[in-house]
């Protein structure tokens, strides 16, 4: 992947993750997650893990997001109203977007481009996600499940007890 087209991709995808924090309305907060994590799964693709991208999609744009979505439906949240930041509050955020607009620039002036390193042979193949999920990763990935379990039922639970 060519340092043009990774910058690219890395700009939209802060750019979708900050509409994401900065949205008072959450079910467009969860359809920008949606694309925050469709471009994310796009690096995926220029280091050649099909089998990672696909996953990627499939598991977190597609199955979390709607998880998210049937939450937000159940517990019926409501857009918050839109309040006027202080001057002190502006004066933080400014002065933090140039500190970081700075230290970028120094990084970027500093450090020399270096060549991205080859990916290895079978990286991101069908074979090495699963061996690799079911043996080094099998607790988390079954804590995981629990706990996307227990948040389902505490969706229902919460959702029922407001009706």
């Amino acid at each position: 992947m060519n340092a043009v087209v990774f910058f690219v991709l890395a700009a939209l995808t802060v750019a979708a993750a900050l509409v994401v924090v900065t949205n008072r309305n959450p079910v467009y907060s969860a359809l920008a997650l949606v694309s925050t994590l469709a471009l994310i799964s796009c690096f995926f693709v220029f280091l050649e893990a099909y089998m990672v991208w696909a996953l990627q999609l499939v598991v977190y744009a597609g199955a979390i997001v709607v998880l998210f979505l049937f939450v937000i439906m159940l517990l019926n949240v409501q857009s918050e109203e839109r309040v006027m930041p202080g001057v002190g509050v502006v004066a933080m955020v400014a002065g933090g977007a140039g500190l970081l607009a700075i230290l970028v620039a120094y990084g970027a002036t500093r450090a020399p481009l270096a060549a991205f390193p080859a990916v290895p042979a079978g990286y991101g193949s069908p074979e090495h996600v699963a061996r690799r999920l079911f043996t080094d990763f099998l607790v988390p990935f079954e804590i995981t499940s629990l706990l996307l379990l227990v948040a389902i039922v505490g969706a229902v639970v919460l959702g029922k007890r407001q009706a």
